[in-house]
């Protein structure tokens, strides 16, 4: 099946660059910064390059986007969707939360989505129509139908200093309504523990298009929802994310509403 060698293909270049990964570790990294809070470490360049070049030489004719200022264009229907090391600040901090993601779109629709964390060695993995697995095995999200009972992630945009659209208020209506809000720095991760049952739920805006690719399908494919904000049709660029269990979703929306009506009521005569 086709979908299975691509599939095949992204694992073996995910754990090429985990390894890579795993071996800077220990050393000190270097850091540039893209804004205020936004850094690049070599690690991500080199991760980025591991990948590119294994999947290049079996796919030449591919096209490729990835976080580190890469875009290829070379015609194909085919392209894959990168970010060499999501979690950067974690990495550059020696706090081992970060991962890789790979996804495979086919004329703009995600069909391979591989999300590989390195220093649990778990590898999530889904294929369109087929489900979504870790290390093999089939994942499905949680059956917690109720907010209050729920475990919620999050995270936030780079320009949190610079923009009130920052989620800190969607942040603070969550925290007393669900059982708790984590925030672990890759939302990659965070998408697949929806997909696995660890989360029951997720939400985030500011995204970018490699942050949420290989995420989506995995929670899609394991029996959850995803949208937009507004329980529409999810942003495939990342602007506005909300995925979970498909039990809570609206009550999700509903949350994220809230700002937006309050918003309104002001403007209001």
């Amino acid at each position: 099946m086709e979908w299975e060698t691509y599939l095949q293909a992204a694992q073996e270049a995910a754990r090429l660059a985990g390894d890579m990964l795993q071996a800077h570790r220990a050393s000190e990294p270097s850091i540039s910064y893209k804004g205020a809070v936004d850094l690049v470490t070599e690690s991500d360049r080199q991760s980025q390059a591991v990948i590119v070049d294994h999947l290049t030489e079996r796919f030449p004719d591919h096209d490729f986007l990835a976080e580190e200022d890469l875009s290829e264009k070379r015609g194909s229907e085919f392209c894959w969707i990168i970010d060499p090391l999501d979690g950067t600040t974690n990495f550059a901090h020696g706090f081992p939360v970060f991962s890789i993601s790979i996804a495979l779109q086919k004329r703009g629709e995600t069909g391979v989505g591989v999300v590989f964390d390195p220093t649990r060695g778990e590898m999530f993995t889904a294929l369109r129509g087929s489900g979504a697995e870790l290390n093999g095995r089939r994942i499905s999200v949680s059956s917690i139908a109720e907010l209050d009972r729920s475990l919620l992630a999050t995270g936030f945009p780079y320009d949190i200093r610079e923009s009130r659209e920052n989620n800190l208020d969607h942040f603070a209506d969550f925290a007393v309504r669900a059982q708790a809000v984590r925030r672990c720095g890759s939302a990659a991760l965070d998408l697949c523990y929806v997909a696995c049952g660890r989360f029951d739920g997720f939400w985030e805006l500011k995204l970018a298009s490699w942050d949420v690719a290989a995420g989506l399908l995995m929670v899609t494919e394991a029996g959850g929802r995803v949208t937009d904000f507004q329980g529409g049709p999810p942003d495939s660029s990342g602007r506005e994310t909300t995925a979970s269990n498909g039990l809570i979703h609206d009550a999700l929306i509903q949350v994220l509403q809230l700002r937006r009506t309050e918003s309104f009521s002001e403007k209001s005569p």
